[in-house]
């Protein structure tokens, strides 16, 4: 088949090529950077230049499906948060023939920002850290340390860590309060169709690469944090990928992030569970087939972030030598580590690695450059997420032009 990922900027779109072009599917991106991280791979045939995402989302759809109309494609996958866009949409993608999975608008729309996730949680009784949403009585707060979290945005550009009373200050109204909760964070992984599970996985991020992300996971198994995933994702009768971050805390875990879709899936497949065929099934009106439990104790990596968040965390050459030692001696975590991000041959993989593991030997710093392309290559801004919202109450019909003249009419 002829795919067309909604992203080519992202890690988990990186890896989605990687295993679908394995599985003998021609592969094309979409991203408004020709050198973004998936120009970087021989599973991708080539990078669709279209609008950035983040602020104008609709002109973003509009060029998308110009894209896949020109190119003929089979299914066009969403990969990252254009997933919000593409579901709103979903009459106007019916109506022209394409082939996507994405849940009900009125769905995604309890899960996309952090504080609707919040309401929705609690309202089902799912475990959360304390928390609050701040309008005007900051002082009130009195658990430290905490997170303060946007409705919208990133783990980097949307979250503050809290210490004190005297961070308060200055937080605007609206934002989420969430009281930290220790332990290890795991990354949760599902897929539904029309609210029923059609897989699970999830895996411990075993060493945190650049950004928050994992450098290293290892998959596990949790039937409690299962069930909770379960039941969220079939009272909303979710349709698709949706992913979660939790927190193994001292109490048992505690959810602390939902996102609307598909995460990193190579982890689960080397576990026994294939995330991506399923979404393939669904996209093209197919019953999927229900994926088996995961395989425990899988430990795979991702060099790039690793080494990226080497160069974040330590801020010194010799923490970088040393994350690229204990990858090639296979110590500290890597043994019986399979990497994830550039199995195999893959030139443009490794000119990638190289380019980052140099750049960074020189000047540390510079792995903000190679970290943040990426993020604004796909992140949803409140902006783009208040547009989609005003223009979801609307519903105007398919024919009355562009939805990005639509957008501009609004103002």
């Amino acid at each position: 088949m002829r795919i067309l990922l909604s992203d080519g900027s992202g890690l988990t779109s990186r890896q989605c090529a990687t295993l679908l072009s394995r599985a003998g599917h021609a592969v094309e991106v979409l991203s408004p950077d020709r050198l973004c991280v998936c120009a970087f791979t021989r599973h991708v045939r080539r990078v669709h230049r279209v609008p950035a995402f983040g602020h104008d989302p609709f002109a973003w759809l509009d060029s998308a499906l110009e894209v896949y109309a020109a190119g003929a494609f089979d299914v066009l996958l969403p990969t990252q948060e254009q997933v919000a866009v593409l579901s709103l949409a979903a009459d106007r993608l019916r109506e022209q023939g394409v082939a996507t999975v994405v849940p009900p608008f009125a769905a995604l729309a309890m899960v996309q920002d952090k504080v609707s996730a919040f309401h929705t949680l609690t309202r089902l009784g799912l475990p959360q850290p304390r928390s609050a949403v701040i309008t005007g009585a900051a002082a009130a707060w009195d658990a430290f340390p905490a997170y303060a979290k946007r409705p919208i945005g990133t783990a980097t550009s949307g979250v503050r860590r809290l210490t004190g009373h005297a961070d308060l200050d200055g937080l605007e109204d609206g934002v989420l309060v969430q009281e930290e909760v220790p332990g290890p964070l795991v990354m949760v992984q599902a897929v539904f169709a029309a609210g029923e599970p059609i897989a699970f996985h999830a895996c411990v991020r075993a060493g945190e690469g650049a950004r928050g992300g994992a450098g290293r996971k290892r998959s596990v198994l949790l039937p409690e944090v299962r069930r909770h995933v379960q039941r969220l994702g079939g009272e909303l009768r979710w349709h698709g990928a949706l992913s979660a971050d939790v927190i193994l805390g001292p109490d048992g875990p505690v959810v602390i992030d939902v996102n609307p879709r598909l995460v990193e899936p190579v982890n689960a497949l080397l576990s026994g569970v294939d995330l991506v065929t399923p979404l393939l099934d669904l996209a093209r009106g197919r019953p999927p087939v229900p994926q088996p439990a995961s395989v425990p104790g899988v430990r795979t990596h991702q060099l790039l972030l690793a080494v990226l968040g080497a160069a974040e965390h330590a801020g010194r050459r010799g923490a970088i030598l040393a994350e690229l030692a204990a990858a090639a001696t296979r110590k500290r975590g890597y043994a019986g580590s399979r990497e994830e991000l550039i199995p195999g041959f893959d030139p443009p993989g490794t000119l990638l690695l190289a380019l980052a593991t140099t750049a960074t030997l020189i000047r540390p710093d510079l792995w903000r450059w190679f970290a943040s392309g990426s993020v604004a290559g796909y992140a949803l801004s409140p902006a783009g997420w208040r547009r989609i919202v005003e223009f979801s109450r609307t519903r105007p019909g398919s024919t009355a032009g562009t939805w990005s003249e639509r957008g501009d009419r609004r103002g």
